[in-house]
Protein backbone atom coordinates (compact mmCIF):
# COMPACT_ATOMS: atom_id res chain seq x y z
CA UNK A 1 0.00 0.00 0.00
CA UNK A 2 1.11 3.57 -0.89
CA UNK A 3 2.02 5.74 2.05
CA UNK A 4 -0.17 8.56 2.06
CA UNK A 5 1.56 11.65 4.59
CA UNK A 6 -0.55 13.41 7.50
CA UNK A 7 -0.94 16.88 7.00
CA UNK A 8 1.02 19.54 7.66
CA UNK A 9 -1.33 20.65 10.42
CA UNK A 10 -0.23 24.07 10.12
CA UNK A 11 -3.41 25.26 12.11
CA UNK A 12 -1.59 23.75 14.79
CA UNK A 13 1.35 25.52 14.15
CA UNK A 14 -0.58 29.33 13.91
CA UNK A 15 -2.64 28.48 16.45
CA UNK A 16 0.23 29.06 18.98
CA UNK A 17 1.28 32.60 17.96
CA UNK A 18 -0.21 35.82 18.50
CA UNK A 19 -3.55 36.40 16.83
CA UNK A 20 -1.68 39.68 14.97
CA UNK A 21 0.63 37.14 13.84
CA UNK A 22 -1.33 34.49 13.47
CA UNK A 23 -3.54 36.23 10.83
CA UNK A 24 -0.87 38.11 8.82
CA UNK A 25 0.64 34.16 8.06
CA UNK A 26 -3.10 33.00 7.14
CA UNK A 27 -2.76 35.04 4.10
CA UNK A 28 1.27 33.94 3.51
CA UNK A 29 1.64 30.64 4.62
CA UNK A 30 3.29 28.71 1.50
CA UNK A 31 6.63 27.59 1.49
CA UNK A 32 6.40 29.04 5.41
CA UNK A 33 9.56 27.47 7.19
CA UNK A 34 10.20 29.27 10.43
CA UNK A 35 9.09 32.08 12.59
CA UNK A 36 10.95 34.20 14.65
CA UNK A 37 9.86 35.99 17.58
CA UNK A 38 12.09 38.00 19.41
CA UNK A 39 11.08 40.08 22.66
CA UNK A 40 11.75 43.52 21.83
CA UNK A 41 11.58 43.17 18.08
CA UNK A 42 9.21 42.45 15.34
CA UNK A 43 8.21 39.05 14.46
CA UNK A 44 10.00 37.79 11.26
CA UNK A 45 8.84 34.52 9.02
CA UNK A 46 11.32 32.71 6.99
CA UNK A 47 10.83 31.15 3.22
CA UNK A 48 11.85 28.25 1.47
CA UNK A 49 13.39 30.42 -1.04
CA UNK A 50 15.13 32.26 1.37
CA UNK A 51 13.72 35.83 1.90
CA UNK A 52 12.61 37.15 4.86
CA UNK A 53 9.26 38.82 5.71
CA UNK A 54 8.44 41.15 8.94
CA UNK A 55 5.16 40.23 10.30
CA UNK A 56 3.74 43.07 12.24
CA UNK A 57 4.81 46.36 12.66
CA UNK A 58 4.48 46.09 16.41
CA UNK A 59 7.41 44.30 18.42
CA UNK A 60 7.26 41.11 20.45
CA UNK A 61 6.10 41.48 23.87
CA UNK A 62 7.15 39.15 26.89
CA UNK A 63 3.00 38.61 27.67
CA UNK A 64 2.88 37.29 24.08
CA UNK A 65 6.42 34.84 24.41
CA UNK A 66 4.50 33.58 27.44
CA UNK A 67 1.38 32.97 25.53
CA UNK A 68 3.29 31.00 23.01
CA UNK A 69 5.04 29.34 25.67
CA UNK A 70 1.96 27.65 27.15
CA UNK A 71 0.65 26.17 24.22
CA UNK A 72 3.42 23.86 23.23
CA UNK A 73 5.16 21.40 25.38
CA UNK A 74 7.75 21.24 27.69
CA UNK A 75 11.30 22.45 27.33
CA UNK A 76 13.90 19.85 27.60
CA UNK A 77 17.48 20.46 28.41
CA UNK A 78 18.48 21.55 24.73
CA UNK A 79 15.96 24.09 24.92
CA UNK A 80 13.79 22.11 22.37
CA UNK A 81 9.75 21.76 22.36
CA UNK A 82 6.98 21.04 20.32
CA UNK A 83 3.38 20.62 19.59
CA UNK A 84 2.18 17.32 20.61
CA UNK A 85 1.58 14.60 17.05
CA UNK A 86 2.96 16.95 15.01
CA UNK A 87 6.68 17.72 13.55
CA UNK A 88 6.81 21.29 14.34
CA UNK A 89 9.80 22.30 16.79
CA UNK A 90 10.25 25.12 19.04
CA UNK A 91 13.41 26.09 20.68
CA UNK A 92 13.76 29.15 23.13
CA UNK A 93 16.84 31.78 24.04
CA UNK A 94 17.04 32.26 27.21
CA UNK A 95 18.33 35.26 29.49
CA UNK A 96 21.16 34.69 32.20
CA UNK A 97 18.27 34.00 34.85
CA UNK A 98 16.60 31.56 32.57
CA UNK A 99 13.87 33.49 31.44
CA UNK A 100 12.49 32.77 27.82
CA UNK A 101 12.84 35.96 26.04
CA UNK A 102 13.08 34.28 21.93
CA UNK A 103 11.25 31.90 20.11
CA UNK A 104 12.27 30.36 16.92
CA UNK A 105 9.33 28.22 15.57
CA UNK A 106 10.04 25.62 13.18
CA UNK A 107 7.16 24.22 10.55
CA UNK A 108 7.70 20.38 10.48
CA UNK A 109 6.82 18.83 7.36
CA UNK A 110 6.35 15.18 6.39
CA UNK A 111 8.25 15.35 2.57
CA UNK A 112 7.69 11.54 0.46
CA UNK A 113 10.16 10.90 -1.92
CA UNK A 114 13.30 12.35 -0.53
CA UNK A 115 15.22 8.74 -0.44
CA UNK A 116 14.89 8.45 -3.95
CA UNK A 117 17.94 9.72 -4.99
CA UNK A 118 19.64 7.68 -2.50
CA UNK A 119 17.68 4.62 -2.22
CA UNK A 120 19.91 2.29 -3.41
CA UNK A 121 22.26 2.88 -0.78
CA UNK A 122 19.23 2.70 2.03
CA UNK A 123 18.89 -1.08 0.44
CA UNK A 124 22.37 -1.67 0.69
CA UNK A 125 22.11 -2.19 4.13
CA UNK A 126 25.22 -0.78 5.07
CA UNK A 127 26.02 2.55 7.77
CA UNK A 128 25.08 5.57 6.02
CA UNK A 129 25.98 9.29 7.79
CA UNK A 130 24.78 12.63 6.47
CA UNK A 131 26.72 15.86 6.82
CA UNK A 132 25.59 18.75 5.71
CA UNK A 133 24.29 22.31 6.92
CA UNK A 134 21.38 23.50 8.98
CA UNK A 135 18.21 23.18 7.10
CA UNK A 136 18.90 21.23 4.06
CA UNK A 137 16.73 18.21 4.85
CA UNK A 138 19.02 15.70 6.81
CA UNK A 139 15.96 15.26 9.19
CA UNK A 140 13.66 14.73 6.40
CA UNK A 141 15.78 12.03 4.85
CA UNK A 142 16.17 10.55 8.55
CA UNK A 143 12.18 10.41 9.01
CA UNK A 144 11.63 9.34 5.68
CA UNK A 145 14.17 6.09 5.81
CA UNK A 146 13.01 4.68 9.22
CA UNK A 147 9.54 4.47 7.80
CA UNK A 148 11.34 3.01 4.64
CA UNK A 149 12.80 0.42 6.35
CA UNK A 150 10.10 -0.33 8.79
CA UNK A 151 7.36 -0.75 6.14
CA UNK A 152 8.91 -1.89 3.32
CA UNK A 153 11.51 -3.44 4.14
CA UNK A 154 10.13 -5.07 7.49
CA UNK A 155 13.08 -4.46 9.52
CA UNK A 156 13.26 -3.71 13.30
CA UNK A 157 13.98 -0.07 13.34
CA UNK A 158 14.51 2.30 16.59
CA UNK A 159 14.54 6.02 16.07
CA UNK A 160 17.00 7.49 19.09
CA UNK A 161 14.89 10.64 19.58
CA UNK A 162 16.76 13.07 21.28
CA UNK A 163 14.80 16.57 20.89
CA UNK A 164 11.89 14.39 19.46
CA UNK A 165 12.39 16.67 16.42
CA UNK A 166 12.16 13.08 13.49
CA UNK A 167 8.56 11.68 15.20
CA UNK A 168 7.16 14.70 16.89
CA UNK A 169 6.31 15.41 20.67
CA UNK A 170 4.43 13.80 23.03
CA UNK A 171 3.97 9.87 23.88
CA UNK A 172 2.68 8.57 20.67
CA UNK A 173 5.21 8.67 17.60
CA UNK A 174 3.83 10.83 14.66
CA UNK A 175 2.56 8.26 11.70
CA UNK A 176 5.13 9.73 9.37
CA UNK A 177 7.66 7.07 10.62
CA UNK A 178 5.30 4.20 9.37
CA UNK A 179 6.52 1.12 12.15
CA UNK A 180 9.90 1.90 13.74
CA UNK A 181 9.81 2.36 16.99
CA UNK A 182 10.97 5.58 18.94
CA UNK A 183 13.06 6.47 21.95
CA UNK A 184 13.04 9.49 23.49
CA UNK A 185 16.19 10.95 25.11
CA UNK A 186 15.10 12.84 28.96
CA UNK A 187 18.64 14.71 29.40
CA UNK A 188 20.59 15.06 25.73
CA UNK A 189 23.55 14.44 27.66
CA UNK A 190 22.34 11.06 27.95
CA UNK A 191 22.09 10.01 24.25
CA UNK A 192 24.66 8.14 24.10
CA UNK A 193 23.07 5.69 27.10
CA UNK A 194 20.20 5.33 25.12
CA UNK A 195 21.99 4.41 22.09
CA UNK A 196 23.54 1.76 23.74
CA UNK A 197 19.98 0.38 25.65
CA UNK A 198 18.47 0.34 22.26
CA UNK A 199 20.65 -2.14 20.94
CA UNK A 200 20.75 -3.96 23.94
CA UNK A 201 17.19 -4.18 25.39
CA UNK A 202 15.38 -4.01 21.73
CA UNK A 203 16.85 -6.08 18.77
CA UNK A 204 17.08 -3.35 16.60
CA UNK A 205 17.85 -3.78 12.84
CA UNK A 206 18.35 -0.59 12.35
CA UNK A 207 18.80 2.61 14.37
CA UNK A 208 18.52 5.98 13.09
CA UNK A 209 20.04 9.24 14.87
CA UNK A 210 20.08 13.12 14.45
CA UNK A 211 23.07 14.56 15.26
CA UNK A 212 26.09 12.47 16.92
CA UNK A 213 27.86 15.57 18.21
CA UNK A 214 30.23 13.92 21.71
CA UNK A 215 32.97 11.92 21.88
CA UNK A 216 30.76 8.97 24.02
CA UNK A 217 27.85 9.44 21.23
CA UNK A 218 31.01 8.45 18.59
CA UNK A 219 31.64 5.41 20.60
CA UNK A 220 28.55 4.39 21.20
CA UNK A 221 27.87 4.56 17.35
CA UNK A 222 30.92 2.20 16.77
CA UNK A 223 29.59 -0.11 19.40
CA UNK A 224 26.45 0.16 17.31
CA UNK A 225 28.05 -0.60 13.46
CA UNK A 226 30.48 -3.55 15.44
CA UNK A 227 27.33 -5.54 16.22
CA UNK A 228 26.14 -5.61 13.06
CA UNK A 229 23.29 -2.84 13.02
CA UNK A 230 22.65 -1.25 10.19
CA UNK A 231 23.75 2.90 11.46
CA UNK A 232 21.98 6.07 9.63
CA UNK A 233 22.70 9.21 11.34
CA UNK A 234 23.65 13.05 11.08
CA UNK A 235 27.07 14.68 12.64
CA UNK A 236 28.16 18.03 12.34
CA UNK A 237 30.47 18.80 9.62
CA UNK A 238 29.64 20.31 5.87
CA UNK A 239 32.14 17.68 4.41
CA UNK A 240 34.16 14.82 5.07
CA UNK A 241 37.35 16.95 5.04
CA UNK A 242 35.68 18.55 8.04
CA UNK A 243 35.31 15.00 10.26
CA UNK A 244 39.09 14.86 10.00
CA UNK A 245 39.45 17.70 11.87
CA UNK A 246 37.09 17.06 14.11
CA UNK A 247 38.94 15.63 17.17
CA UNK A 248 35.63 14.43 18.42
CA UNK A 249 34.04 13.34 15.71
CA UNK A 250 36.88 11.51 13.96
CA UNK A 251 36.51 8.23 15.39
CA UNK A 252 33.21 7.88 13.19
CA UNK A 253 35.30 7.83 9.60
CA UNK A 254 37.94 5.50 11.52
CA UNK A 255 40.16 7.72 13.58
CA UNK A 256 43.44 9.26 13.10
CA UNK A 257 46.66 7.81 14.14
CA UNK A 258 50.97 8.66 13.31
CA UNK A 259 52.99 6.26 11.78
CA UNK A 260 56.65 6.44 11.22
CA UNK A 261 57.86 4.06 8.67
CA UNK A 262 61.05 2.80 7.41
CA UNK A 263 63.27 4.57 5.27
CA UNK A 264 62.89 2.02 2.45
CA UNK A 265 58.91 2.23 2.67
CA UNK A 266 59.33 6.10 2.82
CA UNK A 267 61.29 6.16 -0.09
CA UNK A 268 59.13 4.11 -2.46
CA UNK A 269 56.24 5.69 -0.71
CA UNK A 270 57.88 9.04 -1.66
CA UNK A 271 56.70 10.40 1.21
CA UNK A 272 57.95 11.43 4.77
CA UNK A 273 59.17 9.13 7.69
CA UNK A 274 56.36 10.41 9.67
CA UNK A 275 52.64 10.19 8.15
CA UNK A 276 49.14 10.49 9.06
CA UNK A 277 47.11 6.74 8.41
CA UNK A 278 43.57 5.61 9.46
CA UNK A 279 43.23 3.80 12.64
CA UNK A 280 40.17 1.42 12.08
CA UNK A 281 37.65 0.97 9.63
CA UNK A 282 34.87 3.97 9.75
CA UNK A 283 31.65 3.56 12.00
CA UNK A 284 30.19 3.95 8.87
CA UNK A 285 30.53 2.89 5.40
CA UNK A 286 28.70 5.17 3.43
CA UNK A 287 28.99 8.97 3.75
CA UNK A 288 26.61 11.32 2.01
CA UNK A 289 27.15 15.39 1.91
CA UNK A 290 24.22 17.14 1.35
CA UNK A 291 25.22 20.21 -1.06
CA UNK A 292 21.24 21.47 -1.26
CA UNK A 293 18.02 19.74 -0.72
CA UNK A 294 18.30 18.38 -4.55
CA UNK A 295 21.66 17.73 -4.63
CA UNK A 296 24.19 15.57 -2.98
CA UNK A 297 27.61 14.24 -3.12
CA UNK A 298 28.30 10.47 -1.94
CA UNK A 299 31.40 8.96 -0.96
CA UNK A 300 30.64 4.71 -1.39
CA UNK A 301 33.40 4.09 0.48
CA UNK A 302 34.72 6.00 3.15
CA UNK A 303 37.54 3.89 4.01
CA UNK A 304 39.25 4.71 0.40
CA UNK A 305 37.95 8.16 0.55
CA UNK A 306 39.77 8.71 4.08
CA UNK A 307 43.03 7.55 3.05
CA UNK A 308 43.04 9.67 -0.44
CA UNK A 309 42.62 12.84 1.79
CA UNK A 310 45.27 11.81 4.57
CA UNK A 311 47.59 11.11 1.82
CA UNK A 312 46.69 14.75 0.59
CA UNK A 313 45.31 13.76 -2.77
CA UNK A 314 41.69 15.70 -3.58
CA UNK A 315 38.78 13.48 -4.08
CA UNK A 316 35.98 13.40 -6.16
CA UNK A 317 32.98 11.98 -4.97
CA UNK A 318 29.75 10.89 -6.92
CA UNK A 319 27.13 14.00 -7.48
CA UNK A 320 23.60 13.08 -7.77
CA UNK A 321 20.54 15.88 -8.05
CA UNK A 322 17.14 15.46 -8.28
CA UNK A 323 14.91 17.22 -10.27
CA UNK A 324 12.40 18.88 -8.26
CA UNK A 325 9.78 19.30 -10.81
CA UNK A 326 9.50 15.67 -11.84
CA UNK A 327 11.54 14.10 -9.38
CA UNK A 328 14.23 12.27 -11.68
CA UNK A 329 17.15 11.60 -10.19
CA UNK A 330 20.35 11.82 -12.53
CA UNK A 331 23.92 11.32 -11.72
CA UNK A 332 25.90 14.80 -12.35
CA UNK A 333 29.37 13.70 -12.00
CA UNK A 334 30.18 9.61 -11.55
CA UNK A 335 32.73 8.09 -9.98
CA UNK A 336 35.58 8.07 -13.08
CA UNK A 337 37.42 4.77 -12.72
CA UNK A 338 39.34 4.80 -16.35
CA UNK A 339 41.10 7.56 -17.48
CA UNK A 340 39.65 9.12 -21.20
CA UNK A 341 41.64 9.98 -24.06
CA UNK A 342 41.56 13.21 -24.58
CA UNK A 343 39.16 14.23 -27.91
CA UNK A 344 42.32 16.53 -29.27
CA UNK A 345 44.70 13.19 -28.88
CA UNK A 346 44.55 10.46 -31.99
CA UNK A 347 41.79 8.29 -31.68
CA UNK A 348 38.94 10.21 -31.07
CA UNK A 349 37.27 11.45 -28.33
CA UNK A 350 35.71 7.78 -27.60
CA UNK A 351 39.41 6.57 -27.32
CA UNK A 352 40.41 4.97 -23.82
CA UNK A 353 43.65 4.10 -22.66
CA UNK A 354 43.39 1.17 -19.74
CA UNK A 355 46.13 2.25 -17.95
CA UNK A 356 45.33 2.32 -14.48
CA UNK A 357 42.47 3.17 -12.04
CA UNK A 358 42.67 6.83 -10.97
CA UNK A 359 41.62 6.42 -7.65
CA UNK A 360 40.50 9.98 -7.51
CA UNK A 361 44.32 10.56 -6.91
CA UNK A 362 45.37 14.52 -7.93
CA UNK A 363 48.73 16.30 -7.82
CA UNK A 364 50.20 19.46 -8.25
CA UNK A 365 53.25 19.30 -9.82
CA UNK A 366 56.66 21.58 -9.75
CA UNK A 367 58.91 20.21 -12.45
CA UNK A 368 62.79 21.82 -11.05
CA UNK A 369 64.97 21.25 -14.56
CA UNK A 370 62.36 18.77 -16.07
CA UNK A 371 60.45 19.79 -19.29
CA UNK A 372 58.02 21.37 -18.33
CA UNK A 373 56.09 21.18 -21.91
CA UNK A 374 57.25 17.18 -22.06
CA UNK A 375 55.93 16.59 -18.36
CA UNK A 376 52.16 18.39 -19.22
CA UNK A 377 52.24 16.69 -22.52
CA UNK A 378 52.62 13.25 -20.74
CA UNK A 379 49.70 14.54 -18.33
CA UNK A 380 47.11 15.74 -20.72
CA UNK A 381 47.64 12.84 -23.42
CA UNK A 382 47.41 10.05 -20.80
CA UNK A 383 44.91 12.06 -18.47
CA UNK A 384 46.58 11.88 -15.49
CA UNK A 385 44.97 13.30 -12.24
CA UNK A 386 47.65 15.96 -11.96
CA UNK A 387 48.44 19.38 -12.83
CA UNK A 388 51.68 21.40 -13.85
CA UNK A 389 52.01 24.29 -11.38
CA UNK A 390 54.47 27.46 -11.08
CA UNK A 391 55.44 27.94 -7.52
CA UNK A 392 56.85 24.87 -5.30
CA UNK A 393 54.30 26.77 -2.88
CA UNK A 394 51.76 25.10 -5.11
CA UNK A 395 53.21 22.35 -5.62
CA UNK A 396 52.41 18.81 -3.68
CA UNK A 397 55.27 17.20 -5.56
CA UNK A 398 58.29 17.80 -7.00
CA UNK A 399 60.06 16.33 -10.35
CA UNK A 400 63.60 16.85 -10.67
CA UNK A 401 66.64 16.35 -13.06
CA UNK A 402 68.76 14.43 -12.07
CA UNK A 403 71.84 16.57 -12.63
CA UNK A 404 70.49 19.00 -10.60
CA UNK A 405 69.11 17.39 -7.44
CA UNK A 406 72.83 15.88 -6.14
CA UNK A 407 73.09 15.44 -2.44
CA UNK A 408 72.39 19.23 -0.79
CA UNK A 409 70.95 20.30 -3.67
CA UNK A 410 69.02 23.45 -2.58
CA UNK A 411 65.54 21.74 -3.64
CA UNK A 412 65.85 19.30 -1.30
CA UNK A 413 65.89 21.66 1.91
CA UNK A 414 63.22 23.69 -0.01
CA UNK A 415 60.84 20.58 -0.58
CA UNK A 416 61.69 19.13 3.24
CA UNK A 417 60.31 23.29 4.64
CA UNK A 418 57.30 22.03 2.86
CA UNK A 419 57.29 18.46 3.21
CA UNK A 420 56.89 17.31 -0.29
CA UNK A 421 58.64 14.26 -2.04
CA UNK A 422 61.44 15.22 -4.35
CA UNK A 423 60.99 12.80 -7.64
CA UNK A 424 64.11 12.13 -9.45
CA UNK A 425 64.97 11.63 -13.26
CA UNK A 426 67.60 10.73 -14.60
CA UNK A 427 66.88 12.14 -18.59
CA UNK A 428 64.35 14.66 -19.62
CA UNK A 429 62.86 11.51 -21.55
CA UNK A 430 59.54 10.02 -22.20
CA UNK A 431 59.86 6.95 -20.09
CA UNK A 432 61.92 8.42 -17.38
CA UNK A 433 58.73 10.88 -16.85
CA UNK A 434 56.23 8.29 -16.91
CA UNK A 435 57.71 6.42 -14.55
CA UNK A 436 57.89 8.95 -11.85
CA UNK A 437 54.57 10.11 -11.94
CA UNK A 438 53.58 6.12 -11.28
CA UNK A 439 55.32 6.35 -8.30
CA UNK A 440 54.43 10.06 -7.76
CA UNK A 441 50.68 8.92 -8.14
CA UNK A 442 51.11 5.79 -6.60
CA UNK A 443 49.66 3.56 -9.24
CA UNK A 444 50.30 -0.12 -8.93
CA UNK A 445 50.48 -1.00 -12.81
CA UNK A 446 52.84 0.55 -15.52
CA UNK A 447 51.24 3.37 -17.74
CA UNK A 448 50.64 2.89 -21.41
CA UNK A 449 53.46 4.57 -23.18
CA UNK A 450 52.25 7.17 -25.35
CA UNK A 451 54.13 5.84 -28.26
CA UNK A 452 51.41 3.27 -28.26
CA UNK A 453 48.55 5.92 -28.55
CA UNK A 454 49.94 7.19 -31.59
CA UNK A 455 50.16 10.40 -30.46
CA UNK A 456 52.83 12.37 -31.26
CA UNK A 457 55.40 13.73 -28.30
CA UNK A 458 57.86 16.08 -28.02
CA UNK A 459 60.76 15.80 -30.55
CA UNK A 460 64.42 16.25 -28.83
CA UNK A 461 65.12 19.93 -29.79
CA UNK A 462 62.00 20.98 -28.05
CA UNK A 463 62.91 18.86 -24.79
CA UNK A 464 66.73 20.83 -24.61
CA UNK A 465 65.46 24.03 -25.46
CA UNK A 466 62.91 23.90 -22.10
CA UNK A 467 65.77 22.63 -20.43
CA UNK A 468 67.48 25.53 -21.03
CA UNK A 469 64.54 27.79 -20.63
CA UNK A 470 64.41 25.51 -16.65
CA UNK A 471 68.23 26.33 -16.19
CA UNK A 472 68.43 30.06 -17.06
CA UNK A 473 65.54 30.74 -14.32
CA UNK A 474 67.63 28.50 -11.43
CA UNK A 475 71.01 30.28 -12.43
CA UNK A 476 69.25 34.02 -12.07
CA UNK A 477 68.17 32.51 -9.09
CA UNK A 478 71.13 30.90 -7.41
CA UNK A 479 73.86 32.76 -9.11
CA UNK A 480 75.53 29.67 -10.01
CA UNK A 481 76.54 27.65 -12.81
CA UNK A 482 74.50 24.53 -14.35
CA UNK A 483 75.19 21.93 -16.62
CA UNK A 484 72.90 20.37 -19.23
CA UNK A 485 72.26 17.31 -20.36
CA UNK A 486 74.32 16.20 -23.13
CA UNK A 487 73.51 17.31 -26.68
CA UNK A 488 74.06 17.22 -30.48
CA UNK A 489 75.88 19.97 -31.86
CA UNK A 490 73.21 21.83 -33.67
CA UNK A 491 70.81 21.20 -30.60
CA UNK A 492 74.02 23.10 -28.35
CA UNK A 493 73.93 26.14 -30.71
CA UNK A 494 70.19 26.93 -30.42
CA UNK A 495 71.03 26.05 -26.87
CA UNK A 496 73.29 28.76 -26.60
CA UNK A 497 71.11 31.55 -28.68
CA UNK A 498 68.36 31.28 -26.51
CA UNK A 499 70.92 31.64 -23.49
CA UNK A 500 72.06 35.00 -24.87
CA UNK A 501 68.32 35.96 -25.21
CA UNK A 502 68.83 36.37 -21.31
CA UNK A 503 71.67 37.61 -21.26
CA UNK A 504 73.82 34.89 -19.83
CA UNK A 505 76.99 32.87 -21.17
CA UNK A 506 77.33 29.70 -22.05
CA UNK A 507 80.01 27.43 -23.32
CA UNK A 508 80.51 24.07 -24.18
CA UNK A 509 82.17 21.24 -22.34
CA UNK A 510 83.15 17.59 -22.30
CA UNK A 511 84.04 15.40 -25.52
CA UNK A 512 81.05 13.85 -27.78
CA UNK A 513 79.09 11.88 -27.22
CA UNK A 514 78.72 13.49 -23.74
CA UNK A 515 79.43 17.22 -24.82
CA UNK A 516 76.95 19.77 -23.14
CA UNK A 517 76.09 23.26 -22.23
CA UNK A 518 77.17 25.20 -19.11
CA UNK A 519 75.53 28.12 -18.44
CA UNK A 520 77.38 30.85 -16.48
CA UNK A 521 75.67 33.00 -13.75
CA UNK A 522 76.39 36.98 -14.50
CA UNK A 523 80.11 38.07 -14.38
CA UNK A 524 79.69 39.75 -10.86
CA UNK A 525 78.45 36.56 -8.82
CA UNK A 526 81.30 35.03 -10.44
CA UNK A 527 83.93 37.03 -9.60
CA UNK A 528 81.98 36.90 -6.32
CA UNK A 529 82.48 32.89 -6.09
CA UNK A 530 85.51 32.51 -7.98
CA UNK A 531 84.05 31.22 -11.22
CA UNK A 532 86.87 33.18 -13.13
Amino acid sequence: MEFIPPADDLDAFLSMLPDNIKNALEKDKEGLIEVVLDLGRKPEARYFDKHTKVISDKVVTQNEIDAAVKKVGEFSGDNRAGIERTLHRISAMRNRGGKIIGLTCRVGRSITGTISIIRDLVESGKSILFLGPPGVGKTTKLREMARVLADEFNKRVVIIDTSNEIAGDGDVPHPTIGAARRMQVAHPQDQHAVMIEAVENHTPEAIVIDEIGTEQEAVAARTIAERGVQLIGTAHGNALENLLKNPTLVDLIGGIQTVTLGDDEARRRGTQKTILERAAMPTFEICVEIIDRQTLAIHRNVAESVDQLLRGWKIHPEIRRRDESTGEVAVVRPESKLAATPSSAQGGEDANIPWVENKDTYLRIYPYAVSKGLLERVIKTLALPAEVVRTIEDADAILALRSYARAGAKIFSLAEAKQIPVYVVKTNNMPQIQKALRDALHLDTEIVSLADTGVDILDETEIALEEARQAVTMVMDRQEPLELAPRKAYIRRLQHQLVERFNLSSRSIGDEPMRRLRILPPPDSQKNVGYI
